[in-house]
Parts: C-alpha cells; structure tokens; sequence
C-alpha cells in the first residue's frame, strides 16, 4: 500500500467540483495507488507502473467492456 502521507494524490481536471465523486491515483517511485474520493480511508488499490499503464491504455483504446 501506498502511504498516503508520503503520495501527492491528484483527480481528473474534468471531476466533479465537490470533489468528492471521482478516483484518485497517487504515484510512488515503486507504484501506483487508485482510491475513490468517498472513501479515502476505504481501502486503496494498488498496481505496479506497467500495470497502470496497460489500464490507461486499455481504456483509451476503449477496450474495457
């Protein structure tokens, strides 16, 4: 897991204004955190770099049904 204390979290500049509906994805030297902004403290998911990358590409290939 990552530590959020140590993770610089960011959202979609397209998320909502409240803040609160979206994902975020925290980056660490080793690997990637993905959290939703309902819950931070629910739980984070978390994948390695190349992982992360094949999902971005995945879903801007729109390859996720």
């Amino acid at each position: 897991m990552i530590p959020v204390t140590s993770t610089h979290w960011r959202k979609a500049a397209a998320s909502s204004g409240n803040g609160n509906n979206c994902v975020e994805v925290g980056i660490s030297s080793t690997s990637v955190g993905i959290r939703d902004t309902k819950n931070r403290h629910g739980g984070t998911l978390t994948v390695g770099h190349a992982t992360f990358g094949a999902l971005l590409t995945a879903i801007k290939n729109d390859r996720l049904h």
